[in-house]
């Protein structure tokens, strides 16, 4: 199935179901990692606020709580519209991989999306009605089934990544062993560094938005405190994103190796030892990195942990798999792999970097004089966003052709009577309910950020403002 564009272009609905996942995927990871990461950092300054008795950290985590809820309620929306597309445009996905999929992702609604939704509601609503302790317990199960709604997700796409556990029967795959997916291999590199990357998205967020408040004269003293607990978080769960980050491209190479070749964008098996592309211009007509630029052994160092040893190429990869599974292109996109790779790789290196400074400048409270590096803060929030968006590309688009790696192909896990018209109508629709809740979020964030952290009584009655999310939200 074709639909003509302008120059004869034919785009399939294949190609329109995957840029609408794609897009729509991407948009919905702009607030899952903010989520569980500002969870964890609100938990953690109550937690101060219960030991201490100190009412800053109260009116901090109020504060915090309001941008938390505006980004789990988008985040919730977005979600549900991805679940939509399993059924209207990868019918042959769900049918092949139902039995298993069903399990993780029941788990992940039943129990941890129940969980946090709960105790949500304790949370905002309780601040007068339950006891601090109470209060307390119920923004740390919040964050608990934050994590525990994402361990449930990467479950069901690790068996995508590396599939384990099942057996096929009547053309799908059939669950054999529950364990053998919680204990897949894959999950246990690509979990931590989900976990730690969205550690260190809520505290880029946290330090950015204080650096902004604290750069505006607004509650300066107040937003020191929170600046402190995020650049330490941002410090800590940036080392662990870079450490666990490298564990997984240690599993990378074993289990799924045209992908670790294309993020490299190395066709022909490299030389031994093997050179680490630092950045170059990817041509994949021609087989070629040019310009490129390169550290020597580098890479050998990084996949065998010794200076030595050869890097296997597309090309030979490419005659394994052809002769394992039969005739066909299993060479993923090397470009966008190439390059989301580098992206995730060097906004990691300078959140980094930006976060052991922030934490350095703690000493004395010189921070809050540096007006240059909190402007840089405050602009360096689009970081995670960027980091964590490269990263799902590289992970997704290094996979293709495969839906579930040696078993589905993309191509034949589209519904096979969708019609490129109705994709493109349902991709219409996504892009302008997504463009509403957009402009909903920023006004939003907004708004609560112009607030401040004052006291409720004290913007309840200033003329024109707010006193509770719930208003800001009507």
């Amino acid at each position: 199935m074709s639909f003509p564009l302008e120059g004869a272009i034919a785009v399939t609905a294949l190609d329109l179901a995957r840029l609408q996942f794609g897009i729509t995927t991407v948009y919905h990871f702009f607030f899952v990692p903010i989520t569980i990461g500002l969870a964890v950092l609100i938990a953690i300054l109550e937690t101060i606020y219960v030991r201490t008795g100190r009412e800053e950290y109260k009116r901090l985590a109020q504060f915090w709580g309001r941008l938390f809820l505006i980004n789990f309620a988008v985040g919730v929306v977005t979600g549900i519209l991805q679940e939509f597309q399993f059924g209207m445009n990868w019918a042959g996905y769900s049918r092949f991989v139902g039995d298993i999929f069903g399990a993780p992702l029941a788990i992940e609604a039943l129990l941890a999306f129940f969980l946090e939704s709960t105790f949500i509601g304790i949370w905002q609503f309780g601040w007068e009605q339950v006891s601090k302790r109470v209060h307390l317990f119920s923004i740390w199960m919040v964050a608990l089934g934050t994590t525990l709604s994402a361990f449930w997700i990467l479950t069901a796409n690790s068996f995508m990544q590396e599939p384990v556990g099942y057996a096929l029967q009547g053309g799908k795959a059939v669950m054999t062993d529950f364990l053998a997916l919680v204990k897949n291999p894959q999950l246990w590199v690509e979990f931590p560094h989900t976990i730690f990357a969205a550690y260190l998205s809520g505290a880029m967020f946290m330090l950015g938005i204080s650096a902004y408040q604290i750069l505006r004269g607004r509650d300066v003293e107040l937003f020191k405190k929170s600046f402190r607990v995020a650049a330490i978080t941002a410090f800590v769960a940036s080392v662990g994103v870079i450490g666990v980050g490298h564990l997984q491209a240690d599993h990378l190479a074993t289990s799924q190796p045209l992908k670790y070749a294309a993020a490299e964008a190395i066709w022909k098996t490299t030389p031994d030892p093997a050179p680490l592309s630092l950045i170059g211009v990817v041509h994949e007509d021609r087989h070629t990195v040019s310009p490129d630029i390169s550290i020597p052994y580098l890479l050998s160092l990084m996949t065998y942990y010794r200076p030595s040893g050869a890097v296997t190429g597309l090309d030979e990869l490419q005659a394994q798999y052809a002769a394992k599974y039969g005739p066909g292109d299993y060479v993923p996109p090397v470009a966008p792999t190439y390059y989301s790779f580098r992206v995730m790789v060097f906004a990691g290196v300078a959140m980094l970097a930006l976060a052991a400074y922030a934490t350095w400048l703690l000493r004395g409270g010189r921070f809050a004089t540096r007006r240059r590096f909190l402007k840089v803060l405050v602009w360096a929030i689009a970081l995670p966003y960027l980091a964590n968006t490269a990263g799902w590309i590289m992970t997704e688009v290094g996979r293709q052709p495969w839906v579930v790696y040696g078993l589905l192909s993309t191509a034949r896990a589209v519904s096979p009577t969708v019609t490129p018209a109705e994709v493109w109508t349902s991709l219409g629709s996504f892009t302008l309910i997504y463009t509403a809740l957009a402009a909903a979020a920023v006004y939003l964030f907004k708004r609560a950020i112009d607030l401040g952290a004052a006291p409720m009584a004290q913007r309840a009655a200033v003329p024109g403002e707010v006193a509770s999310y719930v208003d800001v939200a009507m």
